[in-house]
């Protein structure tokens, strides 16, 4: 167990600015201007990442990682906050490094065409990207978050999938923006955690499945 001591600075100012940490103590009966307040460890702090090398590579041949993302070891497997920010600073550097010196002679060709868009639509359904990317935050809250079971997972798998057809039909066929290439990703990303989650037979850190206990 171990404990902060804040007792030292001022109250109102300490109030003001972490309002549901002094909410929280007061509800235990914990002062902090006289009190330590207890801290213990959490699985978010230890639940790493994708793991990279010195020069931030994967393991997948010409992919490299930064930031919250990763486990470096430089933290610890803490990835939260400031930490991630210092490392994405740090890796993306590293990681700009070893490609300007891994693709020194590769050439960026001189006449490269224009993007020709003159076969799809300027895309006016941004009510449908909007409500999709809502529905992705729902779905993965709801049924691939911290508590997670094998029914949660099937429903989660199949609504993704009919959001990625509905989608790639619109991303096919639309003008290229952000908004829809961003969309595109959170689905295909969640449909990969989902995936993978269902083929998980352990509990092990942050994941928790409910049918393997």
């Amino acid at each position: 167990m171990f404990f902060l001591d804040c007792t030292h600075l001022e109250y109102e100012k300490f109030k003001s600015h972490f309002p549901n940490i002094t909410e929280k103590c007061a509800s235990l009966g914990i002062d902090i201007r006289k009190d330590f307040i207890p801290v213990l460890p959490a699985s978010h702090y230890i639940c790493g990442g994708v793991k990279v090398s010195k020069n931030a590579k994967t393991s997948i041949k010409n992919l490299y990682a930064c930031g919250e993302v990763t486990r470096t070891g430089l933290h610890g497997g803490n990835r939260l906050a400031s930490n991630s920010l210092l490392e994405g600073l740090v890796y993306a550097h590293r990681a700009y490094l070893h490609v300007l010196k891994k693709f020194k002679n590769v050439t960026i060709p001189k006449n490269i065409p224009q993007w020709n868009d003159v076969a799809v639509i300027k895309n006016m359904e941004n009510i449908l990207i909007t409500h999709d990317k809502n529905e992705v935050k729902t779905i993965m809250s709801n049924y691939v978050g911290i508590v997670r079971s094998n029914e949660r997972l099937l429903r989660a798998e199949k609504r993704l999938r009919v959001l990625y057809k509905d989608n790639k039909r619109l991303y096919d066929h639309s003008e290229i923006s952000s908004e829809l290439c961003e969309l595109r990703n959170l689905i295909i990303t969640a449909y990969l955690i989902t995936k993978f989650s269902k083929k998980r037979k352990k509990n092990c850190g942050g994941f928790y499945n409910m049918d393997l206990v």
